[in-house]
């Protein structure tokens, strides 16, 4: 007797451990967003009924959940913009983020009535406080300038808002680990900058950005080489691809051009004929080459004046890709 009892709580123990094993795989599959029941990839959010559910045996996998999003609608960017009760998101391109409050410059209160005279001279004296509150040490207005610098260089380029952001994180880094000592903000910018462009697979030339900088193209280079190193930033070479659709933007060329210039340099590639040779000057022939075989011929002179290289850089380039990839051009 006792040796069967013994047997039945083994079989016992062993159906609660499938038990536990089933209910953990299931649960498994709910986070993986599965379903427990038929392993069905497909599941549905049920608004209406606030529930989820299997789209293929109609298991009702979770009920009662909360809907995150706002309770009103809107069919347009400025009736949404009206209706939301929520400001600016976080930003590492302003100083203090984006999370201190501005007072209006204007005279008007919420309804947009016109504020009384006597208010205006507390408003007056609220704004002044409020800029200098905003910028309290010394720490701060650096920052808060260099941030400034970062913003007119970007928009003078016309770099998206993922690189400015990457930018002023990387710049704020720098400040971290004292990186600026010694050397001038808007060096340090700059560089910044750069990497972050690098980075965001937006490619700009050191000439580029030294144009709409404070700064020398040297300096810019010794500083960025110098952040990249102490802050251990991955940055692989620039592709001569990445400069193709702003140069042929530039040129006014069609979307045919560019996509043979992106094929001849994926044939020098291939062929290693890009190693060792500036990518401004291989996406410039690759164009140059493109241009006249789709019959939108573009003069070496303009092209050059675009890429920011000399007309002798295209020819050689130029030269060298059709020799080696056969490709016949009748001048």
């Amino acid at each position: 007797m006792a040796e069967i009892e013994k047997v039945k709580e083994k079989e016992i123990e062993r159906k609660e451990i499938e038990k536990e094993k089933e209910i953990e795989k299931a649960e498994y599959e709910e986070v993986e967003g599965l379903c427990p029941e038929c392993g069905s990839p497909n599941l549905v959010h049920d608004y209406e009924r606030a529930e989820m559910v299997c789209e293929r045996c109609g298991l009702v996998i979770e009920r009662d959940f909360i809907d995150m999003g706002p309770e009103w609608r809107a069919f347009d960017s400025e009736q949404r913009m009206k209706r939301s009760r929520v400001g600016a998101p976080m930003t590492y391109t302003i100083h203090d983020k984006g999370l201190s409050t501005m007072i209006d410059w204007r005279n008007k209160d919420f309804y947009g009535k016109s504020i009384s005279s006597r208010s205006r001279a507390q408003l007056f004296r609220l704004r002044k406080w409020q800029r200098r509150i905003r910028v309290s040490n010394a720490t701060e207005r650096n920052l808060a300038f260099a941030l400034s610098e970062l913003d007119r260089m970007a928009s003078a380029l016309g770099l998206p808002r993922n690189v400015r952001e990457t930018a002023a994180v990387i710049y704020r880094k720098a400040v971290e680990k004292n990186l600026i000592r010694g050397r001038s903000i808007e060096g340090v910018a700059a560089a910044a900058l750069y990497a972050a462009c690098r980075q965001n697979s937006v490619p700009r030339t050191l000439d580029e950005i030294s144009e709409y900088s404070r700064v020398g193209r040297k300096e810019i280079g010794r500083t960025y080489r110098f952040i990249a190193r102490e802050l251990g930033l991955k940055l692989l070479p620039t592709s001569a691809m990445d400069y193709v659709p702003r140069f042929c933007s530039a040129l006014g060329l069609s979307g045919e051009v560019q996509q043979k210039a992106i094929e001849i340099l994926r044939q020098a590639q291939e062929k290693e004929l890009t190693s060792g040779r500036g990518p401004t000057g291989v996406a410039a022939a690759a164009i140059y080459i493109a241009s006249i075989l789709s019959g939108q011929r573009r003069t070496q002179r303009e092209v050059a004046e675009v890429a920011g290289v000399t007309e002798v850089t295209i020819r050689n380039r130029y030269k060298e890709l059709a020799e080696e990839l056969d490709i016949e051009i009748i001048l």
